[in-house]
Parts: structure tokens; sequence; C-alpha cells
């Protein structure tokens, strides 16, 4: 595991009530440990309800809200996962908006698990390399996509995961993007 410094570097996390509690918190503390400045932004304000697989668990503030966010205060967004977390975002019109700029600007994009039906919806995956949960493997497919049952799949700045178990290798990769910053391939 290396170490990568990414001291300063903003990056949004973009999540809503469903949210698959651990998908936020690892990531978060792998941003916070390395230096990062994470933020918390959803459709609304308040909080956002988290859950350990169904059962309900801790709540976190909103930072900022999706329609107030802009994708050139950030250096790289991260998406955690949760069925019901990723199947509001997806019809979400400002998460989408959100979501695509940072593809648009060439910014490291991170994805775990059920959150790249976000991606789908953003317009984002077609001819890109990725991986999610399982159950989202058509979906991508039917997007264009060239999906793998891998770990941590890696695409010029843009990274995709599983499940919490892949965290660890997940994280490594996130904090990597966001040190090496914009990628030219990076894109829409």
């Amino acid at each position: 595991m290396t170490m990568h410094d990414i001291s300063g570097k903003k990056v949004a996390f973009l999540l809503t009530d469903g949210v698959e509690q651990v998908e936020l918190t690892s990531p978060w503390e792998a941003v916070k440990g390395a230096g990062g400045v994470p933020t918390l932004v959803a459709p609304s304000e308040g909080s956002v309800q988290g859950f350990n697989g169904t059962e309900k668990g801790d709540t976190f503030p909103v930072d900022l809200t999706v329609s107030q966010a802009k994708a050139e205060d950030f250096d790289a967004l991260v998406l955690p996962g949760g069925v019901v977390n990723a199947d509001h975002l997806r019809v979400d019109k400002d998460a989408q908006a959100f979501t695509r700029s940072f593809f648009e600007q060439h910014k490291p994009v991170a994805a775990i698990c059920h959150a790249a039906w976000l991606l789908i919806e953003a317009g984002v995956v077609s001819g890109r390399s990725m991986t999610s949960y399982h159950t989202l493997e058509t979906d991508l497919r039917n997007a264009g996509a060239q999906w793998t049952d891998d770990e941590v799949v890696v695409d010029q700045g843009f990274v995709t995961s599983r499940n919490p178990d892949d965290l660890p290798a997940f994280n490594d990769k996130v904090l990597e993007e966001i040190a090496e910053g914009p990628h030219e391939g990076q894109t829409a």
C-alpha cells in the first residue's frame, strides 16, 4: 500500500439516503488521512442516512447541495454505492450534470458498487473499462462499457470497484489518481 499525498486537494463525495455506509466512511477516511479535504454533497440539505446492508446505520451531515456544487471547485469525485442511494441519484438531473462535469474537466472520478447507475444516466460509461456490483453488468454493457469482474479497474483517472471487500484496493487507487491529477483521456 503506497502512501499518496493529496494535501489540500478537495474531493466531493456525492450521495443520498441509503448510501452503503462503509463505502462512504472508508474512502472518506483515506482521503482525510492522505491530506485531502472531503466534502459531502447531496440533493438536499440536512443529513443523509447511511445503511449497513439493509440495516440503518449512522447519519452524516451534508456540506453542500448538489444544485449548489460545481465540479470546478473540486479536484475529484467519489461515488459511494448502496442500492437505494444509487437508484435515487440516477434520476437526479443535478447529480447527473455534476458528475458529467468531472468527466468533461478530465478530473478523477471513483465509483463503487451500485454507484455506476448514476454514471450510466450521466452518459459517461460508453467505451470505458470498468467494474461494479455484479448485478449492474448487463446495464453497463448495454450502455457501452467494457465490464470486467475485477477488484478495481482504472481507466485514465476513472476508478471503479465492486463491493465493500474491494475498499482497500479502491481507496489506494482513488488516492493515486487524485495525486496524479487530471487525465486528458478522462472524458465523457
